[in-house]
């Protein structure tokens, strides 16, 4: 299993919390960045191979793995249009993804128990998200919807004739298989070809899935606690709320 870590983002809307303008992926929380503990998760659960998409100050992001100790086999994949949109992050790691192995795509600015990487790597489906049924409803969140438990749509703003019985929030971890992971790179390449580079990675893996929805499946991780860390308000409930919840499981997270 191979990982791939979307960490090019800058990161700009939080500038009061990060007077640095260190890459977001390098905020810190409870003594440890972002990334070392997604790292360390990895590790510790068997991941042995990752390609970290880099972007904005690539080269602290490079500097700071090379301090972790707790980590997969790095290898660093560069998108210099890092603000022209995540796709063309994904699509740097065509390598990876046109592979034929199992891989994991990951976002790199998201705090979680560890127990929500563990159910993702550990699910027998082979094209899996996540979904926590607990969130908050609004424009901000990527939304899975699902009907007799197949998924139906993912995106922020859903069709109001949607037919769906749950609804969730994508944690922004996913598994694919090689055949999946391949179509996922094509489907980046055309992207490109069309210039529909200001599009989230996000729709790219929805065209994939909603063109074989049947080969799709969802863990249910609601019960876990975790923040993508996007805006200031984020920044604030991680530290008072995130961080507290999971250390009640894991006192030395």
């Amino acid at each position: 299993m191979h990982a791939i870590i979307l960490a090019a983002g800058q990161g700009s809307r939080l500038a009061e919390f990060n007077p640095d303008a260190r890459p977001k992926c390098l905020l810190e929380f409870g003594g440890k960045s972002l990334l070392a503990r997604q790292m360390d998760s990895l590790f510790r659960l068997g991941t042995r191979q990752a390609t970290l998409v880099v972007g904005y100050e690539a080269d602290q992001v490079i500097d700071h793995v090379g301090t972790l100790s707790s980590r997969p086999e790095v290898a660093f994949v560069y998108n210099p249009a890092f603000a022209a949109g995540s796709v063309l992050s994904l699509l740097a790691a065509r390598e990876v993804l046109n592979s034929d192995e199992t891989v994991l795509v990951l976002d790199a600015d998201v705090l979680f128990h560890p127990q929500i990487m563990q159910t993702l790597i550990d699910s027998p489906e082979q094209n899996c998200y996540l979904i926590d049924k607990n969130f908050v409803a609004g424009n901000e969140p990527v939304k899975i919807a699902m009907q007799k438990d197949r998924i139906v749509e993912f995106r922020k703003k859903l069709p109001p004739e949607l037919v769906y019985d749950t609804l969730g929030e994508s944690i922004g971890f996913f598994k694919f298989n090689g055949e999946i992971a391949a179509k996922i790179a094509h489907t980046c390449a055309g992207y490109k070809t069309e210039g529909l580079l200001d599009a989230p990675h996000e729709e790219v893996l929805r065209d994939v899935l909603l063109a074989q929805p049947s080969d799709f499946a969802c863990e249910d991780v609601s019960s876990l606690p975790w923040i993508e860390v996007d805006f200031p308000e984020d920044v604030e409930r991680a530290i008072k709320q995130i961080v507290p919840a999971i250390r009640r499981d894991l006192p030395h997270f």
